[in-house]
């Protein structure tokens, strides 16, 4: 009996922590998260270089990120 509380128990955390996941609030954060990161929001505005040279490094590296994504599905689909 006490094995079947605790699957019962683990059942309600897994539930709950999916709930939390999937809370429209909780991804409106995750998008101004990583919308942030790309503007560079948390950079200097009194200097340009470190303001624009921050964006333009994130933006880069994004864009890679996305790339190398798409390289892996289409070598793991053609592979």
């Amino acid at each position: 009996m006490a094995g079947r509380q605790d699957s019962d128990d683990e059942s309600r955390r897994i539930i709950e922590r999916v709930a939390r996941e999937t809370d429209p609030a909780s991804v409106a954060r995750t998008a101004k998260g990583a919308r942030d990161d790309v503007t560079a929001a948390d950079a200097d505005r009194a200097d340009p270089i470190e303001y624009w040279g921050t964006r333009i490094g994130r933006a880069l590296g994004l864009i890679v990120g996305i790339g190398l994504l798409i390289w892996l599905v289409l070598f793991i689909i053609q592979g």
